[in-house]
């Protein structure tokens, strides 16, 4: 066995490519799946994955923002603390991992938004690789090859500054994953969601 083929037995794959089993949307909006790929539409809602939390364990998404003058907004959310039944708990329980090329440090692709500044700005690509890291309550976000987050709980926090932004407080080791649906003209594709434990 090749080291390739090894390495591409590790990562199990959360969407099959080709309809939602596993996952459930909650809120406004929602998902679709068009020829193996899955499209936001409207929102503000959030698709989670059903069958377990994550923790110490590496998530990859690979996404597109098919409308670069508007670059997308979108997000992966992780530590989710318990299964959420409308999108706003998971904004101020778990951790928003940000897919927005427009915006400032604290509010861009790849930061923990609002909680931390970009350490880094990846060049985007026209599919773009996220993997974030679950390390015990140690959160890393690569972008592209290029790390952008690298945090643990505990680490200095600037306080809450708009009222859509997350409450404060810390995050479990472990907990669910969904992707936002932002609204209707911040269109994001996702064409892997997998993860190696």
């Amino acid at each position: 066995m090749t080291s390739t083929v090894h390495t591409a037995e590790l990562w199990q794959p959360l969407f099959n490519g080709k309809d939602l089993d596993g996952w459930r949307h909650v809120g406004p909006g929602r998902f679709v799946v068009d020829d193996g790929i899955l499209r936001t539409e409207g929102g503000m809602g959030l698709l989670w994955y059903t069958r377990e939390k994550f923790g110490n364990a590496t998530l990859r998404i690979v996404y597109r923002a098919p409308q670069p003058q508007d670059a997308g907004n979108s997000g992966v959310f992780i530590r989710i603390p318990e299964e959420p039944t409308e999108p706003w708990m998971p904004v101020n329980k778990g951790y928003e991992v940000q897919i927005d090329e427009s915006d400032d440090d604290m509010h861009r692709t790849g930061v923990l938004y609002s909680f931390t500044r970009a350490r880094a700005k990846p060049e985007p690509r026209e599919w773009n690789t996220m993997e974030i890291t679950l390390e015990g309550n140690r959160t890393v976000v690569v972008v592209n090859g290029v790390t952008v987050t690298d945090f643990r709980e505990g680490d200095a926090v600037p306080p809450k500054l708009k009222p859509y932004e997350p409450e404060r407080g810390p995050r479990p080791d472990a907990g669910y994953i969904g992707l936002q649906n932002h609204g209707d003209g911040d269109v994001v594709l996702f064409r892997e969601i997998s993860v190696r434990r």
